[in-house]
């Protein structure tokens, strides 16, 4: 889940997870329209390039890849983020936001997902307003991994349902359709004279928002950096690390939107840095929010989410697919 989104209200993000399902436990000692739409097109042909594998969410052979907060992960699978909560200040307004999502493995790798999000909109010098923002429906698609090279790939649409919010706090009208293209490329697969960058791994989203009013059509991107200390430990080289800091992963992420047509406006994002804390049932994110311009704001705001392993917590519920191979 991402509920940031710089086009829109500057708001914030929200998304994490956790989980080190190959032994369930974190440690074992622990994409203008066209553009986008080609972007995913694209990506079908890959999928006769390499050879697929299922793990466990989260999962690319060795390397877990945690659900982040401003970009979203690119597996379908049962997840639940609750709460997501954070507070930024565009120019003009400061917004607090707390939202979830849910999302159902449907088939074997297809999931289909539901996010929403309350808000608090306080622009300078008048009352705040209060009311649900627009609902988000979504869909993706595992499409090819490799466990050798700790690569995935996956594709999916979302839905945001125009006129299912409030529009005193800016919830638009229109509906917003978004084919989005989503990756993941951990380094494990690096030699041993650089093993302990093996523990980098970067994933990212790229989708083209396309309203079916005027509203100007924008490319929207994400990659989030990280470095996983677990990994660290159980892959490449037990340094001793105590608790809790063996169980973290530092990440950075980029959020941005560009404005294609209608005049949209320039470009805004932000830069979040924070950390991921990992433990079996559930994932603990915190992040600062830091404008990377003047078109998106002065302040730095923050973000703390909370991401719970249905899988891990209710196993004959969740973690398998409504229908097939379970």
């Amino acid at each position: 889940m991402s509920f940031f989104n710089p086009g829109t209200h500057l708001r914030v993000p929200a998304t994490l997870n956790l989980k080190m399902k190959k032994n369930r436990k974190i440690d074992p000692l622990f994409w203008k329209r066209g553009s986008g739409l080609l972007a995913v097109s694209a990506v079908y042909a890959v999928v006769s390039l390499g050879t697929t594998s299922t793990h466990a969410h989260g999962f690319v052979g060795d390397r877990f890849f945690p659900p982040t907060i401003s970009t979203d992960d690119p597996f379908a699978s049962d997840e639940l983020s609750l709460p997501t909560a954070s507070y930024f200040k565009s120019p003009g307004v400061g917004t607090t936001d707390v939202g979830f999502e849910f999302d159902k493995e449907i088939f074997p790798k297809f999931a289909l997902g539901i996010s929403g999000d309350w808000l608090n909109v306080k622009p300078d010098g008048m009352p705040a307003t209060r009311g649900v923002d627009d609902f988000t429906l979504s869909a993706k698609y595992q499409l090819w991994q490799n466990d050798a090279h700790e690569t995935i790939f996956s594709v999916g649409t979302k839905w945001k349902i125009g006129g299912s919010g409030s529009s005193s706090v800016g919830a638009d009208s229109a509906n917003t359709f978004t084919p989005t293209l989503y990756f993941g490329k951990g380094f494990g697969d690096l030699p041993d004279t650089l093993k302990y960058i093996r523990p980098v791994a970067i994933t990212g989203t790229l989708g083209e928002n396309v309203p079916d009013r005027a509203n100007p059509d924008s490319l929207g991107w994400g990659v989030a950096l990280e470095y996983s200390l677990p990994y660290l430990q159980s892959q490449v080289k037990d340094i001793g690390l105590p608790a809790p800091f063996k169980n973290m992963i530092p990440v950075v992420e980029f959020s941005f939107n560009t404005p294609e047509n209608r005049g949209g406006g320039e470009t805004t994002g932000t830069i979040n840095p924070g950390i991921l804390y990992e433990t079996r049932y559930f994932q603990i994110g915190a992040e600062a929010i830091i404008p990377a311009n003047d078109a998106t704001g002065h302040n730095v705001g923050a973000v703390v989410q909370l991401q719970i392993f249905l899988d891990d917590i209710w196993p004959k519920l969740f973690g398998h697919p409504v229908i097939g191979d379970k």
